[in-house]
């Protein structure tokens, strides 16, 4: 309904479709303005209506969840859309009181909470998904979800977030996308919490697409934290995506995150921690430092590490929570740790001196294939991923604890990313990124975890001609090697990573299957854990690691009182079995851990009363 410019090469939005007594003009009435006109179009009056105050506003905010290349927020995520705008909404003059927050999922759960998306006077929406992926702990919000949001809302309707990139008829890879409006009033273009900051201070009337700046997140990242009070994960299985920066120097043909800048603008190491012990006032615990195109080149030109502004934020954070509980960051990029290995080796030993275990840097190879890396403009060769590897390996890579303790997680290690479906792919394109997998393998290096998909081309990347043609076409040998990556090297890997007895610590159990109860810890691509038994939900408990699939373990309950521990629970224990297991059943009460091979690597024994 409101005319957004078009950048040049890019395909223009269209003209909402939303009915109502209300019309302001689409494309065709504002065509060959500006931005500039358009601003003074909307600022002399364009909008119909009188001028609204802000302390008079009902705003809803609904979250369908993002994913990025640089950006994360399904849940136990949040993403800082959401904080952001309500922030920007606070700054504006609405009160806190007057600001109502749901994710899509709390609204598929709950119908009587689409009262407040009814009686809004004004409704925003927040997500979008530019990388495919599988997800446990929410379900990102299909596009007639969205629409049904604009035909239930009475008021006036902002569309934002990574959405306006363009949406599929699913949220999978290997699709087509184009931009839709989704029948909402307003399309942010730029960022949508400049977009709301702007239409709300105007009182209702003017609607811009510009991209705030720093200063403006500095005071908006504070004044929004308030909204994770409103998330239903909220306060413990909860983990807030934090921004460094945004953009990226490189330009791979299928990436958005480029759109948002080729040079990073990055936040300083007092905006940030200023923005976690904010969101500590309101009770969180757990932070990824997620939002940015590599964590090595914070603060930095761009490029080159610079380890004194991470241990400035890495320090900061540890100070402004004491009692934290996650600390962990999503990208690396391997570039930069070969084109300045010492720097980098000396940014990651920060890295891994303040962070929690388990954290991941995961590295977009995206092909070993020199013939798609040239055409698709991908900036790291197979052998410079592979020093990377090594690099992170050596430097980060170690486990915390005495030799006495058992084991746990290393404390950072890559993970690699690949994706398929881009220009210039062939049939040798897969046994080359097969080969890659097999050699870090068998150099005895250890990778957090192998992210296979199929490309999604948005507008305004280089891949929007090429689309979902090649990965339409490679679709069967895609999953035929996928299934061999998962068998030959993610299994294996995974042995290696967390073997048996490895102590999985804050383990959070949420959902039954089968008989079994299924958790993952809060962090960076957590481990997915299958333990015998339906145990109470929303529960957390340390487990140690018993057995491996894929992609997720299996463990028992840490550490394993044998007078109380169920037949299954036993019989997981290596070395133990199902005859064993019935014997330690029958002899009960033990006064120590019976002499079972493996046992007392996971068990105790406890007496009646409780004690060891």
């Amino acid at each position: 309904m409101v005319w957004v410019s078009a950048t040049a090469g890019e395909r223009p939005w269209p003209n909402a479709r939303r009915s109502g007594d209300v019309e302001t003009p689409g494309a065709s009435a504002l065509a060959g303005r500006d931005r500039s006109d358009a601003a003074s179009f909307y600022g002399s009056g364009g909008y119909p209506g009188s001028m609204t105050d802000p302390a008079e506003l009902d705003v809803t905010i609904v979250d369908g969840y993002v994913d990025e290349p640089a950006h994360f927020g399904v849940p136990p995520y949040v993403s800082t859309y959401p904080r952001y705008v309500a922030g920007a909404l606070v700054d504006a003059g609405v009160p806190r009181e007057r600001i109502t927050y749901h994710t899509i999922d709390a609204l598929r759960d709950e119908r009587n909470r689409w009262r407040t998306v009814e009686d809004a006077d004004l409704l925003i929406y927040v997500g979008g998904m530019t990388v495919p992926g599988k997800y446990v702990g929410g379900t990102p919000a299909e596009p007639d979800e969205v629409r049904e949001l604009a035909w239930t809302a009475d008021g006036t309707t902002v569309l934002g977030g990574p959405v306006r990139f363009g949406v599929g008829e699913e949220n999978a890879g290997g699709i087509e996308t184009e931009r839709d409006d989704l029948d909402f009033d307003f399309v942010a273009k730029g960022d949508v919490e400049a977009a709301v900051y702007d239409l709300v201070h105007g009182g209702m009337e003017g609607f811009g697409d510009r991209m705030r700046d720093n200063d403006e997140i500095a005071r908006w990242a504070r004044a929004g934290a308030f909204v994770i009070e409103q998330h239903p994960n909220h306060p413990e299985y909860l983990i807030a995506e934090m921004e460094t920066s945004r953009g990226c120097p490189y330009r791979c043909s299928f990436c958005t995150e480029p759109l948002y800048g080729a040079d990073p603008s990055f936040r300083t190491p007092e905006a940030v921690v200023g923005e976690v012990a904010a969101l500590a006032d309101h009770g969180a615990r757990h932070f990824r430092l997620g939002r940015q195109a590599d964590i090595l080149a914070y603060g930095g030109d761009g490029e080159a590490p610079n380890p004194e502004a991470l241990r400035a934020l890495y320090g900061g954070i540890r100070e402004a929570v004491p009692d934290l509980g996650t600390l962990h960051l999503d990208n690396m990029n391997p570039v930069t740790i070969v084109r300045w290995p010492e720097k980098a080796r000396e940014g990651i030993r920060v890295i891994a001196e303040h962070n929690t275990p388990g954290d991941t840097a995961a590295f977009g190879l995206e092909s070993a294939d020199p013939v798609v890396q040239e055409q698709n403009n991908l900036n790291v060769t197979a052998e410079e991923c592979f020093r990377a590897v090594e690099i992170v390996n050596e430097e980060g890579g170690w486990r915390p604890g005495d030799e006495a303790d058992p084991p746990r997680l290393p404390k950072l290690l890559p993970g690699i990313n690949l994706v398929h479906g881009l220009q210039g792919e062939r049939a040798e394109t897969f046994e080359h990124n097969r080969r890659f997998l097999e050699r870090l393998y068998d150099a005895g290096l250890l990778v957090r975890r192998i992210n296979v998909r199929q490309v999604m081309a948005f507008a305004g990347t280089d891949m929007s001609e090429t689309g979902a043609a090649l990965a339409d076409a490679h679709k069967r040998e895609f999953k035929r090697y996928k299934r061999e990556i998962r068998e030959e090297i993610d299994n294996p890997m995974l042995q290696r990573l967390a073997p048996p007895g490895t102590v999985l610590e804050d383990v959070h159990l949420e959902y039954h299957r089968d008989g079994r109860t299924f958790g993952r810890q809060l962090g960076t691509y957590p481990l997915l854990v299958g333990i015998p038994g339906e145990r109470p939900l929303g529960h957390t408990i340390d487990v140690a690691v018993t057995d491996h699939g894929y992609r997720s373990v299996s463990g028992v309950p840490y550490p394993l009182d044998v007078n109380a521990a169920s037949m299954a629970e036993l019989t997981a224990v290596p070395g133990v079995g199902r005859d064993r297991a019935g014997d330690l059943l029958v002899d009960r009460p033990h006064e120590s851990v019976p002499d079972v091979a493996g046992l007392r690597r996971f068990a105790t024994a406890r007496t009646v009363g409780g004690d060891d």
